[in-house]
């Protein structure tokens, strides 16, 4: 089979809630809510453990690593199983660690140890699900509705994580330590009910060749991958700026709370205006498509993005920060959106699950070194400096988006 190439700037049409998109949407939100209570909540626990920049970066890159030992596994098994059974049964396996966890946050068992090997499980499980999720949105919605229904549920994850999950963080912390990661855990459990409940159309597989290994399927997935100039090119610009997004998001909490002073109140602002951002973006991501095509606007996307990053890193001002990470925000659901929809127009349906693997492991390979580089940076030249180093690198990735625009 061959890849399915898109038609850029087509008119998409709108997807029905009925039919098991709208279970699916409301599965992704809450698993979004719960997920930005335990990720805001745990820079400000590993705050309390170490001073040490470093160390607080290495938690960050423990949830990096596993897409780059199991990310290429994952694809390939959802391509094989059930992909709404492998996406419950994960959720529920996460939901006991998350309520686990919780206990020992409550107990005064919290250490670095534990929260790195908690970084890493959780992320480890998610190459199953998260590949397995990609592949299973076409066999809820039509072709012509997952620009649209991309947008949805990245929209929807974002409402609830930045507007509702993160400026209730200092209030649950207020209550109990333990409290986001409870609410986590319930949240996976929730999320795991309404995913058992679908009921979605089995994708069209060929009949697997004699002796076909995991291996040799993997491999197909990569040169798929390889063979689409526009994917291969988007692949190579995203994995540059998560080696940026790495040295950012594990350093963001000290850049804020440090070198600007703002306190948790001011962390909560900053992560609120990035969510409030994100949303805005996803109300424009399809008309930006529809006007200058899904690579430009992934282009356009990153340029903005620069910007708003050497701001950050450059401007000593809380609100100068807020308004950067709100315009970063909005400009990465762009990207966000697009990207996940070129993925899933342009890769043919049997392997969804393998393409997405190869995109997502080989763009998250640049992150842990990301995180640890940030943390660096941030212990010898300063807190700002992760930023900095960040916009740098989306300089080069808006220099390796240009010709593949053109695919």
């Amino acid at each position: 089979m061959t890849v399915v190439e898109a038609v850029e700037g087509a008119a998409p049409t709108k997807p029905a809630w009925r039919g098991g998109f709208g279970r699916l949407w409301t599965a992704a939100v809450v698993s979004r809510f719960g997920d930005a209570l335990r990720t805001a909540a745990l820079p400000l626990l590993a705050t309390t453990l170490t001073s040490d920049p470093f160390l607080i970066a290495l938690v960050t890159a423990c949830g990096y690593v596993p897409w780059l030992l199991f990310g290429l596994l994952g694809g390939a098994i959802a391509d094989r199983v059930d992909q709404r059974r492998a996406m419950w049964a994960v959720d529920v396996l996460r939901g006991a660690l998350m309520a686990a966890f919780a206990v020992a946050v409550a107990t005064g068992h919290a250490s670095l140890v534990l929260l790195m090997v908690l970084a890493f499980t959780l992320t480890s499980l998610g190459t199953l699900f998260d590949n397995a999720a990609t592949a299973l949105l076409p066999s809820l919605v039509p072709r012509g509705a997952l620009g649209g229904a991309n947008a949805r549920v990245m929209t929807g994850q974002q409402i609830a994580g930045g507007f509702l999950a993160a400026p209730l963080v200092p209030v649950l912390l207020a209550v109990s330590a333990a409290a986001p990661y409870g609410v986590d855990a319930a949240s996976y459990v929730l999320a795991a009910a309404l995913v058992a409940s679908l009921r979605p159309s089995a994708p069209e597989r060929a009949p697997k060749e004699p002796g076909s290994t995991l291996r040799a399927e993997t491999a197909e997935g990569l040169r798929t991958l390889w063979a689409d100039r526009a994917l291969r090119g988007l692949c190579a610009a995203t994995t540059v700026c998560n080696i940026g997004m790495g040295a950012l998001i594990a350093t963001l909490v000290l850049h804020i709370t440090g070198w600007l002073g703002a306190g948790q109140s001011g962390y909560a602002a900053a992560i609120t205006a990035y969510g409030a951002g994100s949303v805005a973006g996803g109300l424009i991501a399809q008309r930006l498509a529809r006007r200058f095509g899904r690579m430009r606007s992934v282009l356009i996307a990153g340029i903005v993005q620069t910007g708003a990053l050497a701001a950050i890193g450059t401007v000593r001002a809380l609100g100068v920060t807020v308004a950067a990470l709100a315009l970063f925000g909005l400009m990465g659901m762009v990207w966000n959106v697009n990207l996940t929809t070129l993925t899933q127009e342009r890769s043919p349906a049997a392997m969804l699950g393998r393409v997405s693997a190869a995109f997502r492991t080989l763009a998250v390979a640049g992150a842990p070194l990301g995180a640890l580089a940030g943390g660096a940076a941030a212990a010898s030249w300063g807190l700002n400096t992760p930023a900095l180093l960040a916009s740098g690198l989306f300089v080069v990735a808006v220099a390796a988006l240009i010709p593949a625009s053109r695919a």
